[in-house]
């Protein structure tokens, strides 16, 4: 190990002492002055010892908590020690300050690491150098600071270059150093340095940075010193300690730079969480050919196929693999044969580093009980390991993995139903090529992450951002990524770069997202300038379509047929362990029969919202559905009325045909009337034409008919009150269509009808007395007496406040918590796009209350409309059908409430029978607590 450093005792260079609290944003409550007297600020670790463990994340971080993990283990860890995320959440609360007693801890800290490694920090003549890096509680792969081979300086260079005996690679870490520092903590654009380098090597002749000689380097160096001077305004220091400090408190400020509170909200992790930093002796991989950095993953995390899968770079540092600067080689000889490129795997090139590696891997693998991501370096023939944590992975891999892990014997079923994430499951739906379709393939690179996606070329991450959010299909760009394009990436159908590699910064975010994501497809030639990249000859500017296969490495010119995946294998058999745990039903929202097939195909229970309404939009429905809405007697609107029940009644049978015994709610009409008046002189007169009426008449009529604010106007169930006959319809169509229904499958059908929007019992009683007549009629004409049940959607304060008062008369509520969070909140989700992400953002909302529920307004309604029900009507059958229905952290607390069922569109049904199944694994775990 050859470490370097070294340290001066100014006394500007320690900590301030700590100031008046005037924090913007405080991670969470500062601690008392006795408690900071007593606090343990620091933990330190090395191999055989530790003083932390893997459960002290809350305190340590991720990295922190499993290098000490790792150090307990006995694994070849670097010696370090972790500032504990209390440093942080004191750091933000006292005006970017640190505790008094912490420069104490972290010089003892640092003079453990010197004892272990036969060097100080202080000592010029055996220096130390450390690296400084930030690991929060969850994995957050690139997005804060990272500083590494601290401790260099004009005088540690050249005792380094002397140990070492290599001046080559002294000078090398130096400008490194120099160029990541000034860009951390100096603030010093990183591409000025990357320009610098470019002038000198266009200067000799040279392509790669491997070309470059001592003594290059060295101008390389001095270079950058001249720039950090011009753009910060003062030398690059030369003290340690100042190095050192300057670094911890970088790292520290990182928690709240963008990208990081950008993937913070992606992910919903809490700011509250902080972040804790790391503090190692460095190790390198950049001392010759004998020297090499990688990282790997345990199992493959696109796929979840066990096998040993990752990169490496021979003299190289860990960030040149993690960056995507060098496109990297293979760690296993089976990649390097599967790849179909010609590489030297570490398996061949180090036999012998390759079997301690493997060795470590199903260590660590067996330890953790969990796909492992691990990052190591080989200094010189010795192998040393810098991090593990869980690998990130698609949502196919980590099926995979949770079924292949219980069947191993590694976890359970229990745990392996709650390793995956709910929300993931959407990757599934990914659409992926036709296996028939022809691909003009352009070039290959590495297949990154699965999935594929057509979409216009972007070159910039912000204007990819605004022009998918604009419901623009983009496909991003780029060199190679960094964690600046997070916005970009996110925004972005799918990635493509054509440096990095399998690891690379795309790689991960990508699989992170589920986006498919090629990278190393170094056949492009990118002009960012230009807005255009060339490949064989031919130019594809911004804006030109092209098509990415993420799962074969392919970029495919224009835009190629997609079709949509089956959901089998490991899928089928997680989801089978979810239903034998969940206490809530899951049933769909659907109105079509392919709606309705999508739903039974992914699982659902049952149709939990048909909106007749949306049967209505075309062809001859909507000019029938307008002539009822502008007769200006009865009679016209029943003769319009008997023009649909035909097509209702064909609607209702298919519904009930495909659900085949299944319950069907049909929500009785419900337009917002400017969704179905006419407004041009076109649609006026074809209403006109069927009707037999004066345009002129009509379009009065519609004026008359037209209103302010439509959404609480004339709808739902005020058009039953005022026009009966519309029940009537609807109700004789159902009725008709289930007796078809039943003949035809021989399964008895469950209908469900369902009064929209109603805030009294009376309108119920109402709904229900005209229902239970048409039943009546329906009987009288075919003999058979039709099975059903009448309950109401509870959308407004009123209806949850009065439930107890309308249960008695409902067979069944179903809560509409779309418009019970507009009508609560006096939001409308159709105009709050222009606010509601701000006030996320400035925390006045945790999430957007159309996506999850706002537990303590619109749930507090839902809760005490539940209890009130099922007080009034033990029997009734309570559920909701908004959209919350397929959003996880919303079917929790349905499941803690008490519903019996949630209904979501079918897309959602998967997301929906895994995240009731996790509900009621976690009321299982915290009752038994």
């Amino acid at each position: 190990m050859i470490l370097a450093g070294g340290a001066s005792s100014a006394a500007e260079a320690r900590p301030e002492a700590p100031k008046t609290a005037k924090a913007r944003r405080v991670p969470r409550p500062p601690l008392s002055p006795d408690e900071i007297g007593m606090t343990k600020w620091v933990y330190s670790f090395s191999a055989g010892r530790s003083e932390g463990s893997a459960s002290m994340k809350e305190l340590l971080g991720g990295k922190g908590a499993n290098l000490a993990e790792m150090a307990a283990l006995g694994l070849p860890v670097p010696p370090g020690f972790t500032i504990t995320t209390e440093v942080c959440a004191y750091f933000y609360a006292n005006d970017k300050t640190f505790p008094a007693d912490l420069a104490g801890q972290v010089d003892e800290a640092l003079a453990d690491i010197g004892r272990v490694a036969g060097h100080a920090f202080e000592d010029p003549q055996q220096p130390l150098l450390v690296s400084v890096r930030s690991g929060a509680r969850a994995s957050m792969p690139g997005m804060m600071d990272t500083v590494l081979n601290l401790g260099l300086n004009d005088e540690t260079v050249e005792t380094l270059a002397r140990n070492s005996g290599d001046e080559r690679f002294a000078w090398d870490c130096y400008r490194r150093f120099i160029e990541m520092y000034s860009s951390v903590v100096l603030g010093v654009e990183h591409h000025q340095f990357e320009e610098a380098l470019e002038r000198i090597k266009e200067s000799k002749g040279f392509a790669l940075d491997t070309q470059l000689t001592a003594e290059d380097w060295r101008k390389v160096a001095a270079q950058y010193k001249v720039i950090v001077e011009q753009a910060a305004g003062k030398s690059f220091p030369q003290d340690p300690r100042e190095q050192l400090w300057g670094a911890i408190k970088a790292v520290f400020s990182s928690w709240m730079n963008n990208r990081a509170i950008v993937y913070r909200g992606l992910h919903n992790i809490p700011e509250s969480w902080g972040t804790a930093v790391s503090i190692q002796a460095m190790v390198f991989g950049n001392m010759g050919a004998q020297s090499a950095t990688g990282v790997a993953f345990t199992r493959n995390p696109s796929t979840g196929v066990r096998e040993l899968y990752g990169e490496y770079l021979i003299n190289a540092q860990g960030e040149d693999v993690v960056a995507g600067i060098r496109t990297p080689q293979p760690i296993a000889q089976s990649a390097s044969h599967a790849s179909g490129f010609e590489k030297i795997s570490l398996e061949a090139a180090m036999p012998a580093i390759f079997a301690e590696f493997k060795g470590y891997a199903d260590k660590l693998e067996r330890h953790f009980r969990d796909m492992q991501d691990m990052e190591f370096t080989v200094e010189r023939g010795k192998l040393w390991m810098l991090q593990t944590r869980a690998g990130k992975r698609t949502a196919r891999a980590a099926l995979k993995l949770a079924v292949d892990m219980a069947r191993e014997g590694l976890i359970g079923k229990d745990e392996a139903i709650t390793r995956v994430e709910p929300q993931s499951l959407e990757q599934l739906l990914h659409p992926t090529i036709d296996p028939a379709a022809k691909r003009n393939i352009l070039a290959t690179g590495l297949p990154a992450s699965p999935g594929a996606a057509v979409g216009e070329i972007v070159f910039d991450p912000e204007e990819a951002a605004k022009l998918a959010s604009n419901g623009r299909k983009i496909i991003l760009v780029r060199i190679e990524t960094s964690p600046e394009d997070i916005g970009g990436m996110h925004g972005a159908e799918g990635i493509l770069t054509a440096r990095g590699g399998m690891t690379s910064h795309a790689a991960v975010v990508a699989r992170g997202m589920g986006k498919p994501c090629v990278t190393g497809a170094g056949a492009l030639r990118i002009d960012y300038e230009d807005q255009s990249f060339t490949v064989a000859g031919k130019r594809f500017g911004k804006g030109d379509r092209i098509t990415i296969d993420g799962s074969a490495g392919q970029v495919i010119a224009g835009e190629v047929k997609m079709q949509r995946p089956e959901l089998t294998g490991e899928f089928a058999v997680l989801m089978s362990w979810a239903d034998q745990k969940r206490r809530l039903k899951i049933r769909a929202n659907a109105e079509t029969p392919s709606d309705a097939r999508a739903a039974r195909r992914f699982g659902a229970e049952g149709i939990g919202l048909a909106r007749t309404e949306h049967m209505f939009f075309e062809g001859e429905r909507i000019v029938a559905v307008r002539e009822m809405i502008l007769a200006d007697d009865t009679e016209g609107r029943r003769l319009a009325l008997a023009k649909l029940l035909p097509m209702q009644r064909e609607d209702f049978k298919q519904l009930f045909e495909i659900m085949s015994g299944l319950p069907v709610t049909i929500r009785l009409l419900d337009p917002p009337l400017h969704e179905f008046l006419p407004h041009s002189d076109a649609e006026i007169a074809a209403v006109a034409k069927a009707m037999g009426a004066d345009p002129v008449k009509l379009r009065r009529r519609a004026a008359q008919l037209s209103e302010f604010n439509p959404m609480l106007g004339f709808r739902g169930v005020r058009l039953a009150v005022i026009f009966p006959e519309i029940v009537d319809m609807q109700a004789r169509a159902i009725f008709e269509a289930a007796i078809e229904a039943s003949l035809s499958t021989g399964e008895p059908v469950d209908i469900e009808i369902m009064a929209p929007l109603v805030f009294t019992r009376a309108e119920l009683d109402l709904v229900k007395a005209r229902v239970a007549e048409m039943a009546k009629l329906v009987e009288g004409e075919t003999g058979i007496r039709p099975n059903y049940h009448v309950g109401t959607m509870i959308e407004l304060p009123r209806a949850a406040l009065r439930a107890g008062d309308i249960a008695p008369s409902a067979d069944f509520f179903s809560f509409g918590t779309n418009d019970l969070t507009q009508t609560t909140l006096g939001i409308s989700r159709d105009d709050s796009g222009s606010f509601l992400n701000a006030y996320v953002e400035k925390g006045l909302l945790p999430a957007d209350p159309f996506v999850t529920i706002d537990q303590e307004g619109v749930g507090e309604l839902v809760e005490l409309g539940c209890k009130r029900a099922r007080a009034a009507n033990p029997t009734i059958t309570l559920g909701v059908c908004g959209e919350h229905g397929g959003d996880p952290v919303s079917v929790a607390f349905f499941d803690k409430i008490g519903f019996d069922y949630v209904s979501c569109s079918p897309f959602r049904v998967p997301i929906a029978r895994l995240a009731a199944a996790q509900a009621a694994l976690g009321e299982k775990a915290s009752s038994t607590a």
